[in-house]
């Protein structure tokens, strides 16, 4: 977690407001200094997010502002009380019509990400910050995002695609390199980069060389990314496996357990891959 600390507010000046707990106060102030041309960045907690549900839909997205949200502790790895949970963003935001969402996987990323939002004048965008180790390639990231839900192919192969969603692209990348090293699968790697919209031409793409495309994201599973693409793809001979956590109000759980639980380790996934090929 990233806070400002004393120094670092008193060089902001009057650039830095805090607003303490108040988030709806700090999503309508958000709102009102972009509708005045400003450039806001609205730094919160994915737990305390889900108190402007309605100045997003109303204030925000509904007037198509260019406000900048950094949302933190949005993964099953963060808080862990029933009462701060951070995992149910991804239904809350996706689908809010106007709202780019999206998922760095690497600090390059997430700082062009950011550069991105804070320039663009088209829509409110939100950025899953990065949650555990955070990767850093040495490249810098040169993705256009103003090409709207463009996803990268990290890896192309065939027979199963993964899309690896922000925290979980690494975990995509261990599955992938099980399937390659004991079943002999170069699978289909996919970064989506992009939370709240799908690219099609990627996903018709996948109907001939594909039978499987498996879905990983650290957030809850029902209304999550990975059923996104359940639904475009359920007309397809393409088989779809969703992984995610349990809608539920999980409590001071062990986060490897919970994820254990959920069918969430490299050896079931796997396991369940191969199970369909067969």
């Amino acid at each position: 977690m990233f806070m400002l600390n004393q120094v670092q507010r008193q060089k902001a000046g009057k650039q830095f407001v805090d607003v303490g707990i108040a988030e709806e106060e700090a999503a309508t102030m958000a709102a009102g200094l972009a509708k005045n041309g400003a450039k806001p960045i609205w730094y919160v907690a994915a737990p305390f997010m889900q108190r402007t549900y309605d100045q997003w839909s109303h204030d925000i997205a509904l007037n198509n502002l260019p406000v900048t949200t950094l949302v933190y502790s949005a993964s099953v790895s963060a808080m862990n009380d029933e009462s701060h949970l951070g995992f149910f963003d991804i239904p809350f935001l996706a689908h809010i019509p106007n709202v780019v969402y999206l998922a760095p996987t690497s600090k390059e990323e997430h700082l062009a990400m950011l550069d991105w939002a804070v320039e663009q004048n088209e829509h409110p965008v939100a950025i899953r910050i990065p949650v555990g180790p955070l990767r850093e390639t040495g490249v810098a990231d040169t993705t256009d995002y103003s090409i709207l839900n463009k996803n990268q192919v990290t890896q192309k192969g065939s027979k199963v695609a993964i899309f690896g969603l922000g925290n979980f692209y690494g975990l995509a990348e261990e599955v992938a390199k099980e399937l390659a090293d004991k079943h002999g699968i170069t699978a289909t790697l996919v970064n989506p980069k992009f939370i709240t919209g799908l690219d099609e031409e990627l996903l018709d793409s996948l109907e001939s060389e594909h039978q499987v495309a498996v879905t990983l994201e650290d957030g809850v599973l029902e209304g999550g990314y990975g059923q996104m693409i359940a639904s475009y793809l359920g007309n397809t001979d393409i088989k779809i496996q969703n992984y995610g956590v349990e809608k539920a109000f999980h409590d001071r759980y062990n986060a490897k357990e919970l994820l254990a639980e959920n069918g969430i380790t490299v050896d079931n996934i796997v396991k369940n891959i191969i199970k369909v090929l067969d």
